[in-house]
């Protein structure tokens, strides 16, 4: 059995925790939190909750540490720090500074001999291996990636971490004309604007400069600058009413040529609907935490990502099992 532990406990900690009432190959050990911990109810009885202090004095009770903070401020400290003391997984989502993040975590995990990996999820994650296969295999073409409808885990967060906001939702919106050309396979070019738009639901704290926050949102790089973005100030009571759900999705389209004289056209499309994104994400988080033990316990240890994975490590199934019942 895999021993979990989940560093942080919101809405991808709870996805985490459910993912591993469903796996029969893993135990949830402990849930760690920066509030109070006896004002934190999670939903595995039995299951202790502590501050996250006490985290490394439980190194040798815990075989993987899945990190569920978030890509703007927290995972880029979070990651490096318990990755020399923990097998360690997270969702970084930030795809300019992925390979600053993989240096910083690597050293890490180098240095305690542990295995991380990062960037697991679905985009950073799925969606990634879609673009490495599809691409592989049609060389000659281009690659698309659309997002949405729906709400964006990490970029609503780094709304949230800006002063004045109480809440935010972020929804990530496909450009209709944008997916019909792309499925055409007339590869077009498309700027990063032409592709999505971005509306966002906020609430500001009473008095808040509305103004300041807007123009900070609209103008954040690598999360809104190279888009149009929306603003739109709501109460409370209207983002509980109409925006709890959490929904995402998207679709990873490759098109491209075969042929002596490249006369054939071919079109692989992967997508991906959701009602929940974090549940979602943190199912594919828990797939990759197996393979980090199986990756440590056979002495690969630095960062990894989901390119350097074998697939089989992400299942609980054996060599022979998978063999018999999925090739």
């Amino acid at each position: 059995m895999i021993r979990v532990g989940i560093y942080g406990y919101g809405n991808l900690g709870r996805g985490v925790e459910c993912a591993i009432k469903q796996a029969d190959d893993a135990n949830l050990v402990a849930v760690f939190t920066r509030r109070d911990p006896s004002t934190v109810k999670i939903l595995t009885e039995g299951v202790p909750v502590y501050h996250i202090d006490k985290a490394e004095s439980m190194k040798d009770a815990i075989d993987v540490m899945i990190l569920c903070g978030g890509s703007a401020t927290d995972l880029p400290l979070q990651t490096p720090a318990l990755a020399s003391i923990f097998n360690v997984v997270d969702s970084f989502d930030t795809h300019a500074k992925i390979p600053e993040h993989f240096k910083n975590v690597d050293l890490a995990a180098k240095k305690g001999g542990k295995t991380a990996v990062i960037s697991v999820g679905w985009d950073p994650g799925m969606f990634s291996l879609s673009r490495l296969y599809a691409s592989a295999i049609l060389p000659e073409g281009k690659d698309y990636t659309f997002w949405g409808k729906g709400v964006s885990q990490g970029h609503s967060d780094a709304i949230r971490r800006i002063d004045g906001v109480v809440d935010a939702r972020q929804y990530t919106i496909p450009i209709d004309e944008a997916l019909d050309s792309v499925r055409s396979g007339s590869n077009p070019e498309l700027t990063t604007r032409q592709k999505h738009k971005r509306d966002c639901y906020v609430v500001a704290a009473e008095g808040a400069d509305k103004a300041k926050i807007e123009a900070e949102i609209v103008n954040m790089p690598n999360y809104f600058a190279d888009y149009d973005t929306t603003v739109t100030f709501i109460s409370a009571e209207e983002m509980n009413r109409e925006h709890s759900s959490l929904p995402h999705g998207g679709f990873v389209i490759r098109s491209g040529n075969t042929g002596w004289e490249s006369e054939n056209r071919h079109i692989i499309e992967y997508s991906l609907k959701l009602d929940s994104n974090p549940e979602f994400t943190a199912s594919v988080i828990l797939a990759y935490a197996r393979a980090a033990v199986k990756l440590s316990d056979k002495g690969q240890h630095g960062c990894k990502t989901v390119f350097d994975i074998p697939p089989a490590y992400l299942s609980p199934l054996n060599s022979a099992e998978l063999r018999e019942k999925l090739l």
